[in-house]
């Protein structure tokens, strides 16, 4: 398990994978975030980690500023149910991160395979994608394509999908 981000840069560096990394404050919400990421390249995330009512784990990355609708979201990610936020506990225990550092490169902790891998289509337009390294104190950024290709390389194959409300379609199953 990746526990620190120096573990997670050591497997970018074995995976070919550049990356940039920014060390600043501690941030525990996107609008926490807004100031820190003055400076920083690339399109800044908001992650979740999140469940429906049959326990399918999800780990959802957007663009900060896409609008997602909970009471929704199920439908476009097929869940069962409504989604909730995980507890703290089973964030730790599946992707090994803490709350406020909720993170796609944490689906490399996920060995049993567990989560789904979400990926929001309007932040994959963007060329570098900014992310916290398991930890709010740094955000680290990565070429698009160098995050599916680390997802891959973990088994985590992520399925990319329209989700943001203000941007959605009549097919995306999110309401606009």
């Amino acid at each position: 398990m990746l526990r620190t981000p120096d573990d997670l840069f050591s497997l970018l560096d074995r995976l070919g994978i550049p990356s940039v990394t920014v060390r600043h404050r501690a941030v525990f919400t996107v609008a926490e975030s807004q100031d820190v990421c003055t400076g920083i390249p690339g399109a800044h995330t908001k992650n979740l980690f999140l469940k429906d009512k049959k326990g399918r784990l999800f780990l959802l990355t957007a663009g900060q500023e896409a609008v997602l609708d909970l009471k929704h979201l199920h439908h476009a990610l097929r869940a069962s149910g409504r989604l909730s936020f995980c507890s703290a506990d089973l964030l730790y225990e599946v992707l090994g991160v803490t709350p406020g550092s909720v993170t796609t490169l944490a689906a490399a902790n996920d060995a049993e395979g567990r989560v789904t891998v979400i990926l929001e289509a309007g932040l994959m337009a963007a060329d570098q994608i900014s992310l916290p390294p398991l930890v709010n104190t740094m955000t680290t950024t990565l070429k698009r394509d160098d995050l599916i290709r680390f997802l891959d390389a973990v088994d985590h194959k992520p399925q990319i999908l329209p989700l943001d409300c203000a941007t959605a379609g009549a097919d995306s199953g999110v309401p606009a």
